[in-house]
């Protein structure tokens, strides 16, 4: 049996994956319904695998997911999501998750996701695996433009994204030149706006 620890402010949802989830090889050792919550348990207990609500109370899934990456807890993160687009599934597979699966999911292919995590791989939900990589057409941004894109769009500083991305004021506002040119905007607000119409953040 590997550990594994459920996040989900649904209680159906964590009653329904507390039972069916020790049938098929993981004992549930915490559940969480708060992206607080969640992190903390993560942290003190540090099971192999998780599952993580995307919308949850507090933290949502994806910045408890950035929390427990930087903590170095070691525990490979699967986002559970109801919604989720193109933007969305990035964002995750920016931010570290292993996994990300519809909640419409048959339960099966839960199963595989935190299987496929557990031995260090990536597994992405068939429905959305077509998204995973930018149309041909949408500029390429990496990881790190869309993370300072993301936080600009949130209205934070040069000075506060570097903190939270523990990178210099003077990186982020290299990232935001490259971001720039790439999207071929002429203000920082016009490469958000741009990001977020094509898809390429959320």
């Amino acid at each position: 049996m590997t550990n594994c620890l459920i996040a989900d402010d649904h209680p159906p949802i964590l009653a329904a994956l507390s039972r069916y989830l020790p049938e098929h090889g993981f004992e549930i050792v915490g559940t969480a319904s708060t992206g607080e919550e969640a992190v903390e348990k993560l942290e003190r207990m540090r099971p192999p695998v998780a599952l993580v609500d995307m919308r949850m109370p507090g933290l949502d899934g994806l910045e408890v997911v950035r929390r427990v990456v930087l903590s170095s807890a070691g525990t490979a993160l699967i986002v559970y999501t109801g919604a989720a687009g193109q933007a969305d599934l990035q964002a995750a597979l920016d931010a570290g998750a292993r996994g990300f699966v519809m909640k419409e999911a048959p339960l099966p292919d839960l199963v595989r996701a935190l299987q496929t995590a557990e031995r260090g791989g990536v597994y992405v939900d068939p429905v959305l695996a077509g998204l995973a990589t930018t149309h041909d057409r949408s500029p390429t941004l990496t990881a790190r433009e869309r993370d300072v894109l993301r936080l600009l769009a949130d209205g934070c500083s040069n000075e506060e994204i570097g903190r939270k991305l523990f990178i210099s004021p003077e990186t982020v506002r290299a990232h935001v030149a490259k971001a720039c040119r790439k999207l071929g905007a002429r203000t920082r607000t016009q490469a958000v706006a741009t990001a977020l119409r094509l898809a390429l953040i959320a």
